[in-house]
């Protein structure tokens, strides 16, 4: 489980990524387009994730508790790669921070981390690669909220007919439901951050 790239649901100028919530913050990121306090506490680490299918792994099909609403949201490519660029990986690298002093210094002082997870198939088990999964606290929340978000959306309902075809094993026409994720193609200083192992 070795590969480390960035699939997404990208543009020119957005990507995608998902969050789960409960009702009240869902509902009124969407009717608001953007999260507002006091409902979305911004003292607190937000992640952001690209993979469609880790987040239904995450939020189990959004049947978890305060996990019941999937969220889309749209972001500038430039916020996300500002985000990779100023961000700690959640794990020790010897290649990026040399020794472990230098790395929990890091990663105590940084506002994004970054952490690499198992990624999953359509019926959530592994598959030989791994998700980035974005942490945001302090300034990069003021920036996700404020600057980067360009679109919010409840896709709920699409997670759950997904999520039914899976349950009467339609593989095929559960698959094709799926959003579009391709490599996103990150710049070089970028993937040196956050792709060493």
């Amino acid at each position: 489980m070795e590969e480390k790239k960035v699939r997404a649901v990208f543009d020119k100028n957005s990507i995608t990524v998902y969050q789960a919530y409960n009702s009240a913050i869902a509902n009124s990121a969407v009717q608001k387009q953007k999260f507002m306090s006091p409902l979305f506490k911004m003292e607190r680490t937000t992640w952001i994730k690209p993979s469609f299918l880790w987040m239904m792994h995450r939020s189990w099909w959004a049947t978890k508790e305060n996990q019941e609403n999937i969220l889309a949201i749209k972001i500038t490519r430039e916020g996300w790669e500002w985000a990779l660029e100023h961000s700690c990986l959640s794990h020790f690298s010897m290649v990026i921070h040399k020794t472990q002093t230098n790395w929990k210094t890091k990663l105590q002082d940084s506002t994004v981390k970054v952490q690499w997870d198992p990624e999953k198939d359509i019926q959530l088990n592994n598959l030989l690669y791994r998700s980035i999964q974005v942490g945001l606290t302090g300034i990069a929340v003021e920036k996700y909220i404020n600057k980067w978000i360009i679109g919010i959306e409840d896709i709920t309902p699409a997670c759950k007919e997904i999520y039914r075809k899976v349950q009467t094993g339609d593989i095929k026409a559960a698959k094709s439901l799926l959003p579009d994720e391709k490599i996103y193609p990150l710049p070089e200083n970028i993937r040196a951050i956050v792709s060493a192992s």
